[in-house]
């Protein structure tokens, strides 16, 4: 996982929660951060948005901090590369 990718990661769950993407750790829960379930739907586009991917509704439903954002995002970002999918 790159630290340019969770950059990005923590930047959508800012730029979407009105947060400062400095108090935002890879270690930040999303309860920490006090996002609901309504706020993780916002990010979750963000993030599929930013990063031209579909998150599964199942993995999204297991996902309650910034580090397991992050590592779904990138292994959905290598899948897509491995694929060949276009951008």
């Amino acid at each position: 996982m790159s630290d340019d990718l969770t950059k990005r990661v923590i930047d959508c769950i800012a730029e979407t929660q009105h947060l400062e993407a400095e108090k935002i750790t890879v270690e930040s829960s999303f309860e920490e951060l006090g996002i609901d379930s309504l706020d993780g739907i916002n990010i979750l586009f963000a993030v599929e948005t930013e990063f031209d991917i579909s998150i599964p509704d199942e993995a999204a439903k297991d996902i309650r901090t910034v580090r397991e954002m992050a590592e779904g995002v990138a292994k959905l970002v290598a899948e897509k590369a491995s694929s060949g999918s276009p951008s």
